[in-house]
């Protein structure tokens, strides 16, 4: 049975974990032949900091040499950052925009001639619900997702005419190694976790294969309609406001 990504190619940057990771499990199990980018690829992926233009670059090249073109991009790598609009310094702030938000545009920079060149060419870029959301303790990282949603809305309308369709996704807090590790250097791990998934309505933490699956849904072909959407995967956090459970 032909599976809906057949014979596509897809470049997932941040895939060496976490919701990247899944991601490229789940467009593998769809039928694309998947390239994983990251700064600890693995024995598999292909080494790559977003940061750097001439490693980005040196990637993609690797990738269509490999594999003959891109018809996919996931655009997942991304960094994080804890405190108030007053709690992490300048160099603090470059280095999470330039990884966040300018990290994606130089990858697709990158990518774009060989999207042109795919009839069916579908870019996907990780955002937040913190772009919308006035998350506690989040100014830095909610600041650079907010200009992830807007930098999706731009690139989708840009490309139109080039029949690259431009989505992201908006995860709420998902259980992932990152966030792992936010809760562990916290005072008390269990019930700052408690209190992440008692924040969104349907009481848990999202997983990573819940993300990769909508990511899945935006890239695939039979998606071909949908562009310019930001989708969130959020136990609700976005429009439900339910009474407190007792």
């Amino acid at each position: 049975m032909k599976l809906e990504f057949d014979g596509l190619s897809a470049v997932v940057t941040g895939g060496a974990s976490g919701i990247g990771a899944a991601v490229a499990r789940t467009l593998t199990a769809r039928g694309a032949t998947v390239a994983v980018l990251d700064v600890n690829p693995g024995e598999d992926g292909i080494r790559c900091d977003v940061s750097d233009d001439g490693a980005v670059r040196a990637a993609i090249d690797a990738v269509v040499a490999r594999f003959g073109g891109i018809d996919v991009l996931v655009n997942n790598a991304g960094i994080g950052a804890a405190g108030d609009v007053a709690a992490n310094d300048d160099a603090q702030w470059h280095r999470v925009l330039d990884v966040n938000v300018v990290g994606m545009a130089r990858v697709t920079r990158a990518a774009l001639p060989h999207l042109r060149k795919s009839e069916k060419a579908a870019v996907v870029n990780t955002c937040s619900i913190a772009a919308w959301q006035g998350l506690p303790n989040r100014a830095l990282y909610s600041a650079s997702k907010g200009a992830v949603l807007a930098l999706t809305l731009a690139m989708a309308t840009d490309h139109l005419d080039d029949d690259i369709r431009v989505n992201c996704v908006c995860p709420g807090t998902a259980d992932t190694p990152w966030v792992g590790r936010l809760l562990d250097a916290s005072a008390d791990p269990a019930a700052e976790r408690a209190a992440l998934a008692a924040r969104q309505p349907m009481g848990r933490l999202v997983t990573a294969d819940e993300v990769a699956h909508a990511i899945a849904y935006l890239a695939s072909p039979l998606s071909g309609s949908t562009t310019g959407t930001a989708l969130a995967v959020d136990g609700g956090m976005y429009g439900l406001r339910p009474r407190p459970r007792a």
